[in-house]
């Protein structure tokens, strides 16, 4: 198995988050910064755009996001709701991805041929970046996992952090000290995802 595979292995949806990391705020903002400029995107774009999210800010996150949900959730299922919430909120921090979408419509407008491919493209640039950004942050033994709260927390985000009208919300990335593993891994059988011809 290569170095590379092995990093795949070892990132995993982390649910069990606490505040206890080694690392500074300044040296996990160096490693995302890093992987984000090295991730991929269509004619070299650079559509990615991230929000660091520390301390109260982090915490505000998880307030904003279970006041959305308390009138869109039945109360039953509320506590449920809270307690996720509330396990996110335990972590150290939460990364917010976006996407330039003034970049992608410049694109549309710059190369008529491919516009629709575009948004497209910009959806895959993040969903490279975010596992970039994952995988990386597994290495240096920060767990993490991936929510989709938008949109229904994109209009107080925007507004609580002053986030650039043309900034497309696509997904949090919460992260911390690793307080338990993840559980086994499975597969589906090769045979039913692969295909090979000669």
């Amino acid at each position: 198995m290569t170095e590379f595979t092995q990093a795949l292995k070892k990132r995993r949806s982390i649910y069990s988050l606490g505040n206890k990391l080694p690392q500074s705020q300044e040296e996990i903002k160096a490693l995302v910064k890093e992987v984000v400029r090295e991730s991929p995107t269509a004619f070299n774009s650079q559509t990615q755009r991230v929000v660091f999210l520390f301390g109260d800010a982090h915490k505000k996150l998880w307030s904003i996001t279970e006041e959305a949900l308390k009138p869109l959730t039945p109360a039953e299922a509320f506590p449920n709701t809270q307690a996720k919430l509330q396990s996110f909120a335990a972590g150290t921090g939460t990364l917010l991805f976006f996407e330039d979408m003034d970049i992608v419509k410049n694109l549309q407008e710059q190369f008529a041929l491919y516009a629709d491919n575009f948004p497209v493209w910009s959806e895959q640039a993040s969903g490279l970046t975010q596992a970039n950004v994952w995988t990386a942050l597994a290495q240096e033994n920060i767990g993490a996992n991936l929510q989709h709260y938008n949109p229904v927390i994109d209009e107080a985000v925007a507004n609580e952090w002053s986030i650039p009208s043309s900034w497309k919300l696509r997904a949090q990335l919460v992260f911390g000290s690793i307080e338990a593993e993840a559980g086994e891994k499975e597969y589906m059988e090769d045979s039913a995802r692969f295909l090979e011809f000669n």
